[in-house]
């Protein structure tokens, strides 16, 4: 499977929008971006563009608007995400990384017994 293009933290708002409910149009996402990121309709509209010329977001002619849908799953950008904060902080390696975020991380006790359900499902496999 091929790498999805890079986006920008920018890109990832408009994406994180569209991921959450879509299709919607433009100004629909804005709606929902312009208050929080304190942006203009336009840089929206220039973000959804630039997400269409990377093959991130499809978008399909609706009356007088488009409405637009991503072209690439979450999930998929999220994995990307991981790996190469893992090779840039941790030297790709899964364990240090897995412990720094337990260590640090404020877990709940329902976090904490899904993390040991996880954990003994995973030994269960070896």
């Amino acid at each position: 499977m091929p790498v999805p293009p890079q986006i920008s933290d920018a890109e990832w708002e408009v994406m994180n929008v569209l991921w959450d409910a879509a299709p919607r149009s433009a100004t629909d996402v804005a709606d929902v971006l312009c208050p929080r990121m304190d942006w203009h309709p336009k840089t929206v509209k220039t973000l959804l563009g630039r997400l269409v010329r990377k093959g991130v977001l499809r978008f399909r002619a609706e009356g007088n608007r488009y409405l637009y849908r991503p072209a690439i799953p979450r999930d998929r950008y999220v994995q990307q995400e991981t790996r190469s904060f893992a090779e840039r902080v941790f030297g790709g390696a899964s364990s240090p990384m897995l412990l720094h975020f337990v260590e640090h991380a404020e877990l709940t006790g329902e976090e904490i017994k899904e993390l040991k359900a996880i954990l003994d499902r995973k030994r269960e496999k070896e």
